[in-house]
């Protein structure tokens, strides 16, 4: 059956309530939808919490004619004339994508409308320049939702935690590539066929690039980074590793040796206010919280000087909690448009002090297929030490006259492990480096 149009509000009537706010839409597709639908069901709780009721205005869509799980009101083509309107105090983009949100975007802010998005490639890209312009122009840019879907991690990051010292951030922040990584470990098949299932139940796209190479991650890792250190990051500064290269054979050891492979989103700070953040395949000891995040949820884990360790999970993406994230900003922003508040100021902020990624430290899970043959090991040991990285465990199994050879090296510079990988594959002895992970929730 049909729902009622978003303006037939049960018990509010929300066209002649005096000082209602009203949110345009730039967008009504899967979330959009999803957010007149919460603004329709919970109109009441809404407009009690807010104190007054929250109604919509137009609503910019690419096709009217589209059937939706939602009737609605207002539709219209010209995405303009949303953000023109001088009724609509609140904008709320949910279309995705740099063009044409930036345009529409911005000129909502120049009008001095609060603004709500839950677009992480607009925010991670562009947020300097909107958070400048919000900030000029005396208004706020919400986007809770650009990160980790229902999980509250914005809010937390820049008002909960603002009287703490954040050091670091660890998230699995993709729900697809989680899934599969979850399929890999618990039936024991390969990417491929992970991939394959995850596509038949909606997961991952068709073209599923943006998460299994990592840059859904990577955004959504830059949002978070600024948010922690008070430093603007952008996606570019992300460094970027996808999980197409990891094998059964590397879940499977994995799992021998008390670890488990995640694709994780990592963001830290030195003591000289020094930023690395990265995004790539991860083994993560059992024992770590994030080790248990199965399926296609999400988890953020925050460690801070005052609070310590805490940890924040729930589903990653999907209509309805994606939607809830967009409707508590929109609350926020319409009660801030009410009071004439000020967002948290994010405009003053510096562009990240970035600690170049061959000066990071980290721990190695590498993978040699070797010939078995008498001093192969030895030599091998001592690229590793040449090199000034030193091994904390090695496993080696035969297989004829070849070998596999696994090591786990302690904490180490990058710069100097790419060293030992490149001395390694110039070995007469190494057929192949087959896989190079990086430990987390060990030495570091």
């Amino acid at each position: 059956m049909a729902r009622a149009p978003l303006d037939c509000l049960a018990m509010v009537d929300t066209d002649s309530a005096p000082g209602a706010v009203t949110v345009g839409l730039l967008g009504c597709g899967t979330v959009g939808s999803g957010v007149i639908t919460l603004l329709r069901d919970n109109a009441e709780a809404i407009a009690s919490r807010l104190g007054t009721p929250l109604r919509t205005g137009p609503v910019a869509v690419r096709d009217p004619s589209h059937e939706r799980d939602v009737a609605v009101q207002g539709l219209t083509t010209d995405a303009q004339t949303v953000v023109d309107d001088p009724e609509v105090d609140v904008v709320c983009e949910v279309m995705g994508g740099i063009d044409p949100a930036r345009e529409l975007i911005t000129g909502a802010l120049e009008r001095g409308k609060a603004v709500v998005t839950a677009n992480k490639e607009l925010v991670s890209t562009l947020g300097p320049e909107l958070f400048a312009l919000a900030g000029a122009k005396g208004t706020r840019l919400e986007f809770e939702a650009a990160v980790a879907g229902a999980i509250p991690i914005i809010r937390p990051l820049r008002e909960s935690l603002a009287g703490d010292r954040v050091r670091r951030v660890l998230g699995i922040l993709n729900g697809t590539t989680n899934f599969i990584l979850t399929r890999m470990t618990e039936e024991g098949i390969g990417f491929d066929l992970a991939l394959g299932e995850a596509q038949r139940l909606g997961y991952a796209e068709a073209d599923p690039t943006a998460d299994v190479d990592a840059f859904d991650a990577a955004q959504k890792a830059a949002i978070v980074a600024s948010l922690a250190f008070d430093q603007h990051v952008v996606a570019d500064d992300v460094y970027r590793e996808g999980i197409s290269a990891v094998t059964a054979t590397d879940i499977a050891l994995a799992r021998r040796m008390g670890y488990v492979i995640k694709l994780l989103a990592i963001a830290e700070i030195d003591d000289g206010g020094r930023i690395s953040v990265r995004v790539h395949p991860a083994l993560v000891p059992v024992s770590h919280p994030l080790a248990s995040v199965r399926e296609a949820f999400n988890a953020v884990f925050v460690e801070g000087e005052a609070v310590g360790e805490l940890m924040f999970y729930g589903r990653g993406a999907g209509s309805l909690p994606t939607a809830s994230a967009v409707v508590g900003d929109l609350v926020s922003a319409a009660r801030s448009t009410l009071r004439a508040e000020r967002a948290p100021a994010m405009d003053g902020w510096p562009h990240a002090a970035l600690e170049p990624f061959e000066d990071t430290l980290g721990q190695f899970f590498i993978l040699l297929d070797v010939v078995d043959a008498p001093g192969v090991l030895a030599a091998v040991a001592g690229v590793f030490g040449s090199c000034d990285v030193s091994i904390k465990s090695v496993w080696q199994e035969g297989r004829q006259d070849h070998a596999q050879l696994l090591l786990i090296t302690h904490a180490a510079v990058e710069r100097n492990v790419q060293t030992t990988l490149r001395r390694l594959r110039e070995l007469d002895h190494i057929q192949d480096v087959a896989s190079v992970i990086r430990v987390e929730g060990g030495e570091l």
